[in-house]
């Protein structure tokens, strides 16, 4: 095949990303909408770059050192990618491509002025933007100074920023390869960009439009602000103009400079409301055709727009798909969940066949429709109170959706609204109730060990199906949920009168303190049991701090080796029979078990070792017992000393026994789900495992990016669609980007929520008050159970917890989570340990640095960083 090095523009289209980069192919693409002017130019391709490559041999020993750099070795990469663009700049350009470049310069005009861009293959991508990595020149004049320039784009794509990029993207620098688009300057009244869609908030009716005078390039650089206009159907509904003092305008010679603008035009608007509008017309006409909100740059000239490039958005929240045109308002099932990044496809269509409630995903994470909960007035009262209750973030965000009357159109009381959130009917305070549900829960699991071990093939997947039903029978059980709910409801009802009657804040935090069967918290307390069995084995300690050496397959045989070892693993191997379905995000079928990774617990048992003494997970327990007996007391005698003060002591001694009789079951739902999980894994890749024998699949963990109907189609056919595992690997890694709101509507809006309180320090963190107490101490941020390394009186900050973390939190003196509500497992937990917390800190792993003094106000719900 012949190398073609130069097309023109109006030959290439969106498709051709291969050939010449992404900007290139976009720009084709859109010279062929209709109505949509781009300036003439022609893209000199890859084959081009490749043939200048290959004119260095030295380049592919330097790529192959860059791919092994960390990249957070900023010196290294800076100092390599230099070495590898002054060898690129150095190569002289062939004379046959050279030619090819001039001949296309000519029928253009020679000494016209030119932008020379950067087209990357791995730029304006769905899921990647790569904005910015590589370079533009503008305004370039002359054959010789074009072709210099050429040579220097090419040399771009390994500048310091777009190696560093690519690396934490985990792209390998040698699939990337570079085009060139050589495009005639455009000498504008005004230029900027259009978004399609609302950048910030990401409603996707709402478009953004940035201008400002002259060139683009003083908005993209930060050198003036833009005014701003935001369009909402066809009209301007916001516009905040800038006093723009500068502007980079042309030189006739070639090149740009900066320019002062005359003070009496400053504060005029770049752009008339009626331009601002056409622009936005001509934006939706681009959307359209590409498919997806898109970030476009303009320039205004003699009053008509031409459009220089145009690329997805790429951090806009995706939009459930529903097939329909009505308002939808979708609540995040992560934010309850504990459990909010991105899942693999097998992952969310398990959880999704296991749920409650029917669940839509979007950018790798499960959303529930409430749009109809809200429309009726009966059933909207009893959501926003339960949601108030868990998160009153979501609660907040709700209103907010509800403030637009547009939005969610109001039902008749008696449409289909279904009873208040959270109602059933009462339940006798009997701890025996609570003893049957656990046995009931663990002969379910025992069944479907027992009724797996001879399914295979489809007969698995049909078996499957069956054991979902039986999980979702075992979760419906009234007496389940009358039990959770009951636990719930009394400490609700603890924490709102006894602040009504003795003015108490949280009370039943303390009342709730060791409170019998509470599985997530016994798993905490008894891997300090573990670590009594290591602690005196000086061997066995000094093998588990350089344990990143062992594999996880071999790490208990390799334990039971040493002096002590025998001991060691047989205390680790009953723990993990016990616990080692859990693990960080168990929510995910797909993530691996600590039966799996038995590694990941060692840095919590080192913790564990180092800052307690033998016996502390009984002496914690009866602390805990007795601080709440204590409490008890007190409180009841503090009611007696009111008026009506008996009544209230009884109705308040019946509410403690409640609470203490059913908050610990609340714990255990969740271990009856993830123990049913592993069970389900296990079965999974045995036959995963056959997949792989059969040289269906080239690994087991493929079937993670399946889903569960997918799989079960190709274990009946033996085929796989290897380009679907492909984009579908691509995908999960893009949502790593992307944070999944709160609250979600069908116009792609994010709708976050606000505390709304003004009883807070200045400059405090608030968040929600979900275990009493104040505690100061070092914060230890840790997005990574894998790498706690905690000292006693250290206060753990982290994006959220569920009950895998909970063996982190016997050792730690508070908690603070961007993620949370009052009966999420974290907070449980915190109250069961007497840990001062608060959860639903937006951001707080970005605001609070690691090592930073700070005090949690567990009682008031709120964090200072202190100085």
């Amino acid at each position: 095949m012949i190398e073609r090095y130069v097309w023109d523009l109006q030959e290439v289209d969106e498709t051709q990303v291969a050939v010449v980069g992404g900007k290139g192919a976009h720009l084709g693409g859109l010279s062929r909408i209709e109505g949509i002017r781009v300036p003439g130019g022609f893209c000199v391709t890859t084959d081009a770059f490749r043939r200048i490559m290959a004119e260095a041999p030295s380049i592919d020993d330097r790529l192959d050192q860059l791919s092994r750099l960390n990249p957070d070795d900023r010196e290294a990469i800076r100092t390599l990618s230099a070495q590898i663009r002054r060898t690129i700049e150095g190569i002289a350009i062939p004379g046959d491509l050279a030619a090819a470049i001039t001949r296309a310069l000519a029928q253009l005009g020679e000494q016209a002025a030119y932008a020379v861009r950067s087209s990357a293959t791995a730029e304006d991508l769905p899921t990647a933007s790569f904005a910015g990595q590589q370079d533009t020149y503008l305004n370039v004049v002359g054959p010789t100074a074009i072709l210099q320039h050429i040579s220097r784009c090419w040399a771009s794509l390994f500048t310091e920023r777009a190696v560093t990029y690519r690396q934490r993207n985990g792209i390998d620098h040698r699939t990337v390869h570079m085009a060139v688009v050589v495009q005639q300057m455009v000498f504008p009244h005004a230029a900027g960009i259009l978004f399609t869609a609302d950048p910030v908030t990401g409603n996707r009716r709402v478009a953004t439009v940035d201008a400002g005078f002259g060139l683009g390039e003083a908005l993209v650089s930060g050198l003036v602000n833009p005014d701003v206009f935001k369009v909402r159907h066809g009209e301007v509904v916001a516009k905040a103009i800038a006093a723009k003092q500068r502007a980079v305008h042309a030189l006739p010679t070639g090149g740009t400079q900066e320019v002062a603008i005359d003070s009496q035009r400053q504060e005029q608007p770049a752009l008339t409301d009626a331009q601002v509008v056409r622009l936005v017309q001509l934006g939706r006409r681009i959307e359209a055709h590409f498919g997806r909100p898109q970030d476009i740059e303009w320039c205004l000239v003699d009053d008509g727009f031409q459009i220089v490039q145009s690329r997805p958005i790429t951090t806009l929240f995706p939009i459930p798909e529903t097939g329909d045109q009505e308002n939808h308002v979708y609540v995040s099932v992560g934010h309850g969940q504990m459990m909010t990044d991105p899942m693999k496809p097998l992952g969310l269509s398990v959880w999704r066949l296991t749920a409650m409630v029917p669940m839509h995903e979007a950018g790798g994470r499960l959303f529930v429709d409430v749009t109809r909960r809200l429309a009726s007035p009966a059933s909207r009262a009893g959501l926003l109170d339960v949601m108030g209750r868990g998160d009153p973030l979501i609660r907040d965000a709700l209103e907010t959706v509800l403030d637009r009357d547009d939005f969610v159109p109001s039902l008749p009381d008696a449409g289909p609204g279904g009873p208040p959130a959270g109602a059933s009917a009462p339940i006798e305070t009997d701890p025996p109730i609570v003893t049957e549900l656990i046995e009931r829960s663990q002969v379910s699991v025992a069944a479907l060990e027992r009724d797996i071990r001879t399914k295979t093939g489809p007969a698995l997947f049909d078996f499957l199906l069956e054991a979902f039903e039986e999980h979702k029978r075992v979760l419906s059980d009234p007496l389940n949920l009358q039990a959770i709910m009951a636990g719930m409801e009394a400490t609700w009802w603890l924490n709102d009168k006894l602040h009504e009657w003795l003015g108490e804040k949280n009370a039943a935090d303390t009342l709730t303190l060791s409170a019998p069967d509470n599985v997530t918290s016994e798993m905490g307390l008894a891997l300090l049991d573990v670590a009594d069995v290591i602690r005196p084995q000086s061997e066995v300690v000094a093998f588990l701090q350089g344990v990143g050496y062992v594999e996880d397959a071999a790490f208990l045989d390799e334990l039971a080796k040493l002096a002590g070892g025998t001991g060691a693993r047989d205390a680790i191997d009953a723990y993990l029979d016990r616990y080692g379905m859990r693990c960080v995000g168990e929510i995910d079928i797909t993530r691996p078990r600590w039966r799996e990774r038995p590694t990941t617990l060692v840095p919590v048992i080192l913790d564990n070792v180092r800052n307690f003494e033998p016996g502390a997970a009984e002496r914690c327990f009866e602390e805990g017992r007795q601080k709440a007996q204590k409490k008890e007391q007190d409180v009841l005698s503090r009611l007696r000393a009111l008026p009506d003060g008996e009544q209230k002591a009884d109705e308040s001694k019946r509410m403690i026994d409640r609470v203490r009789t059913f908050i610990g079951y609340r714990e255990y739902p969740k271990y009856g789900i993830v123990s049913r999980y592993f069970v389900y894994k296990q079965a999974l890749l045995e036959e995963a495992e056959r997949l792989v024998q059969a040289n269906v699949l080239p690994e087991k963990e493929d079937i993670f990016y399946l889903t569960f109907q997918e799989l079960h189609d190709v274990v009946r056919s033996n085929e796989v669609d290897d380009q679907l595992i492909q984009q579908r690997k691509d995908a999960f890694r893009s949502y790593h980007a992307l944070t999944p709101p709160r609250v979600l509507t069908s116009d792609g809006e994010a709708v976050t929520g606000a505390y709304r309180r003004d009883d807070v320090p200045a400059g405090a963190l608030i968040g929600l008050p979900v275990s009493t107490g104040t505690i100061e101490g070092r914060a230890r941020v840790i997005l990574d159970m894998a790498e706690a390394d905690l000292e006693a009186g250290d206060i753990l900050v982290t994006t959220f917890t569920d009950p895998s973390w909970s063996p982190l939190f016997v050792g730690i003196a508070g908690l603070v989570t961007e993620v949370g509500g009052l009966m999420t497992h974290g907070a449980v937990i915190a109250r069961e340990y007497g840990l001062p917390a608060v959860v639903g800190v937006e951001q707080a792993t970005q605001l609070i640095r690691d090592g930073q003094r700070i005090r949690v106000h567990g009682t008031d719900g709120y964090v200072e960083i202190l100085p």
